[in-house]
């Protein structure tokens, strides 16, 4: 076991976050913990963004620019900080907890992939992940070579993996050992920016930060959606029992809940809506790919953060919330649309929901004149303009976001289409997938909303709910609609109707620079929370009212439905198959946050002033919590106990007598014949073009040379079809097998027309080809044999003296 680089990667971690949290006590001076859970994901985004844009002329220079221009602005934080007398902007307690929770994160994680360290194409996509981090140390610019289409830029979000390649470039790594470890460090970031975030939502109303921030960190890291404990049940049931609920709702019975505990399989929860894939952090990270929906998790975040800040700050100081809408989100948009395409309109559409429900006038950000000009006498006036200047702040951040990321747009994206009214999810499988969230977000919003409704109309209130849910699941024919559009409706009139209380909060911390909030979650009476106690028609505590964690139900909850409807037709998979899969992602780490925050007010806040409280209540929903967090972490206990033990089929390449972080592991274990070959290869510089044999049979072992080193070939895994199209790839294909079956003068045309360096034949090559085939290499003018192991040979071409006719026309 690598210990001595797990360390080294744990300094340069923590020595990031202590980098970034001048740079994130700045840009969130009004959060309980001033922004220490997001410091990482913030040091890292401004070394992204330079790296990013100076990278397309040298990435070298990118990285030492990027260094540069981090260490230049947390100096200039802290240098204006201390000339204004400002409050010290490092924090050592803030960073202390931070880099606590960071560490127990990151060393969970390293422990997980220690024994499944292997990168191999078992039912996932590490080849594609790892070979792009290999093109990306290998590159001189922006964008690199694609290991899997020799002579093209990549078409793809890179974005993800050009951050693990600066760490690994930073920390001086070998690639092999990066992978593992730089995937842990993702974890760490995402559960640490879910814990930081969701105990300061919390904060801001009153709520313990520390308990909160411990349930946003455990939706986030550890629990699971709730299919196992679901089956776990079932399983204790009646056959009959089971059954008639399973046909009620619409889903099958599940391996546990039809042999139990010792059925399971870690797999299986990642597959609960039919034609979809519904993954959550913690089978994504055990599955060990380092896929773009993951890497980006901690940078959403890091968006939902800045636009909390945006919804603490007051309206009158329009200087700060203009630049946080229009000078900071933005290039974290651009960022998340390089390093996870799907990501970008969740950063759009949380900056519309933000203006839009934020206690703040979105109008007022506008040039007096404009405003002025716009009608707001009445109520209706001033719900259309705070709503019309809502989506035009989204619209400018979405294009002002494309203009950052704008050489990827021009370059590197690869072209989908829009297809509408999929096969849509069944009421179990949503059940399945976000039930422990939409038990959670009920009881939130009827304890708010139960006492807005007089008490002779409450009865009415609920039958015109049943009603509404009853035609949109029926006519409509989605259960999701059913679900999520009656939480949308009432979560947004709760945030509009309550917003005065915040606004008035936020008006009275005008003058102040930074809040103070108690760790505890306690109002002090130095705080505007409690001066908004006083105030005459308003509730009696800030804490009472809802605040933006039901701002990031809302946009969980739209995401959610408008996938029901609308998806991205491509080849990754049937129907919405990817759409579902990758914008899912979102969804979990925001609703994470937002129960995490609502769990703690609902085990914490027994106000008269709101529904389902009092001492009786409060014994209810700490036994709630419990129940929550044992039968979420069901999941967990299980996998986990399978993948230490490498116990099952999904656990075929764990190693858990000989712990390593060495993705090469699998290599020198399964494919010993061709592990010689590939370190040749590894030895390399630059991106020489190697022809090798199609990778049409995707997951296997296929295009291992260009996969594991980097080295691109002409014609890899099929996934090239998704992003160049079935004809170009198909025609790289036929060229290829050309090059292995053709006459010497058809050969050495496509080798001269490819450019092609070396001829490879291993395993794949021999299988595919017959013997007779690979020997005319042996006899060919300009190719002679550069290096032969007993498992694989390596053909040098030489270009000039390569022969075929017309080769001088």
């Amino acid at each position: 076991m690598e210990y001595g680089l797990v360390l080294w990667w744990l300094v340069a971690y923590l020595a990031l976050l202590a980098v970034g949290m001048p740079l994130a006590a700045t840009l969130f001076p009004r959060l309980a913990d001033r922004g220490a859970g997001v410091a990482l994901p913030t040091a890292l985004a401004v070394l992204w963004v330079v790296a990013y844009l100076v990278g397309h002329l040298s990435l070298t220079a990118g990285l030492l620019v990027g260094l540069a221009a981090l260490a230049a602005a947390a100096g200039a934080a802290l240098y204006r900080a201390s000339e204004t007398d400002g409050a010290p902007l490092f924090d050592r307690r803030r960073y202390g907890e931070a880099a606590a929770v960071f560490t127990v994160a990151f060393l969970l994680m390293i422990a997980v992939r220690a024994v499944d360290a292997g990168v191999h194409p078992f039912l996932g996509e590490k080849f594609l992940d790892f070979g792009m981090l290999q093109s990306l140390l290998r590159a001189d610019r922006l964008p690199p070579e694609d290991m899997w289409f020799a002579g093209r830029p990549v078409q793809y979000y890179y974005g993800g993996h050009l951050i693990a390649a600066l760490l690994t470039k930073i920390t001086g790594t070998e690639p092999r050992f990066a992978y593992n470890l730089a995937l842990a460090g993702f974890y760490g970031m995402v559960v640490t920016a879910a814990y930081g975030l969701a105990g300061s939502v919390a904060a801001s109303r009153g709520v313990s930060r520390v308990r909160a921030g411990a349930f946003g960190a455990f939706f986030v890291g550890f629990a699971s959606n709730a299919s196992t404990p679901v089956y776990f049940v079932a399983w204790l049931l009646p056959d009959g029992i089971a059954s008639f609920f399973a046909g009620l709702f619409g889903t099958n019975l599940g391996r546990v809940a039809r042999e139990g505990p010792t059925a399971f399989r870690y797999w299986d929860a990642s597959r609960v809506i039919e034609g979809t894939i519904n993954e959550f952090p913690l089978f994504a990270w055990l599955n060990g790919d380092m896929h773009a929906h993951m890497m980006s998790t901690p940078f959403v975040l890091l968006v939902a953060a800045l636009l909390f800040s945006y919804y603490r700050t007051p309206e009158t100081d329009l200087t700060r919330r203009r630049l946080l809408v229009l000078a900071v989100v933005p290039p974290l948009a651009g960022m998340l649309a390089v390093v996870n395409t799907w990501s970008f309109p969740t950063a759009g559409g949380l900056t519309f929901l933000t203006l839009a429900l934020a206690p703040a006038d979105p109008v007022t950000l506008l040039p007096g004149s404009v405003a002025d000009r716009i009608p707001r006498r009445d109520d209706y006036q001033r719900e259309l303009a705070r709503h019309g200047v809502a989506l035009g702040g989204a619209v400018a951040v979405v294009a002002l976001g494309l203009v950052w990321s704008l050489p990827f747009w021009l370059g590197t994206a690869s072209g989908r289409s829009v297809a509408f009214f999929p096969d849509r999810s069944s009421l179990g499988g949503l059940v399945f997938a976000h039930g422990v969230f939409v038990l959670l977000f009920a009881l939130h919003l009827s304890r708010h909303a139960l006492p807005e409704i007089e008490r002779e109309h409450v009865g009415e209130a609920v039958v015109m709910l049943a009603v509404a849910v009853l035609i949109a699941w029926l006519g409509g024919s989605a259960a999701a609609l059913a679900i999520f559009g009656p939480m949308i409706v009432v979560a947004w009139v709760l945030l509009r109707t309550q917003a005065d209380v915040v606004h008035r909060a936020t008006a009275r911390a005008a003058g102040t620079a930074r809040r103070a909030v108690t760790d505890g979650g306690t109002a002090t009476a130095s705080t505007p929370e409690a001066d908004d106690a006083t105030a005459p028609g308003l509730p009696e505590r800030l804490r009472d009212v809802v605040g933006f964690e039901t701002l990031l139900i809302v946009a969980g909850a739209g995401i959610v439905v408008i996938v029901e409807f609308v998806y991205v037709k491509e080849q990754a998979g049937p129907g919405r198959m990817n759409t579902v899969f990758k914008t899912y992602a979102d969804v979990w780490v925001l609703w994470a946050v937002a129960a995490g925050a609502v769990l703690a007010h609902l085990v914490e806040n027994h106000s008269p002033e709101l529904a389902l409280s009092g001492e009786q209540w409060a014994g209810v929903f700490r036994a709630l919590a419990v129940v929550l967090v044992v039968s979420t972490s069901l999941y967990g206990a299980l996998a986990l106990g399978g993948h230490f033990t490498g116990d099952g089929y999904f656990s075929r390449y764990n190693h858990p007598d000989d712990p390593t972080l060495d993705g090469f592991t699998y290599i020198n274990e399964t494919h010993p014949e061709e592990y010689a070959a590939i370190q040749w290869f590894e030895d390399l510089e630059g991106q020489p073009n190697i022809a090798s044999a199609p990778g049409q049979d995707m997951y296997r072992w296929t295009n291992p040379i260009a996969s594991l080193t980097g080295v691109p070939t002409l014609a890899g895994w099929a996934h090239e079809v998704g992003y160049r199209g079935g004809e170009a790839y198909r025609a790289r294909v036929d060229d290829v097998n050309t090059i292995y079956t053709g006459t010497a003068e058809q050969r050495a045309y496509y080798l001269d027309a490819y450019e092609v360096e070396y001829v490879y034949v291993g395993s794949n090559e021999r299988s595919a080809y017959t013997s007779d085939d690979l020997a005319v290499f042996e006899s060919m003018n300009g190719v002679t044999v550069e290096r032969q192991w007993d498992g694989a040979t390596v053909y040098r071409v030489d270009q000039q003296a390569l022969e075929y006719p017309g080769q001088n026309e």
